[in-house]
């Protein structure tokens, strides 16, 4: 059982930064892979970014990233298993980045690290928005 919660929030002016950081539980977070997720009103789950389980030796030698097109090159994510810790980094926000942002944690197969049918346990969420 992994528990996340999600924190970094807030408001912010379009072309701004805010780094999100998402604590999660348990001794075996490392064997997770690690998704962001956003949801902005009347629209569906997006995929935001994700990094793979350290040491999956089956698919990758190193960690390895996934962004959506809509954020690459200015969303980056990183996790720290001596915290058990996964954070995004958003720089450069635009108004429609503008939800709420979810982190998951799950093993997904190589390739449905963009799919949030592979993750099993999910955060509470934390509000993002940009203003313009």
């Amino acid at each position: 059982q992994v528990q996340l919660s999600e924190s970094g929030g807030g408001l912010v002016q379009a072309g701004g930064s805010l780094r999100l950081s998402c604590a999660a539980s348990g001794r075996t977070f490392s064997s997770y892979a690690m998704g962001w997720f956003r949801q902005a009103p009347g629209k569906d789950r997006e995929f935001v970014a994700a990094i793979s389980r350290t040491g999956d030796s089956t698919y990758f030698a190193t960690l390895h990233t996934y962004y959506a097109d809509s954020v690459k090159g200015r969303f980056t994510i990183s996790r720290d298993d001596a915290k058990n810790t996964v954070s995004l980094q958003m720089n450069s926000l635009k108004p429609e980045d503008t939800a709420v942002y979810t982190c998951a944690a799950g093993t997904p197969g190589r390739d449905y690290y963009r799919d949030y049918n592979g993750y099993n346990y999910w955060g509470q969420g934390t509000q993002v928005t940009v203003s313009s």
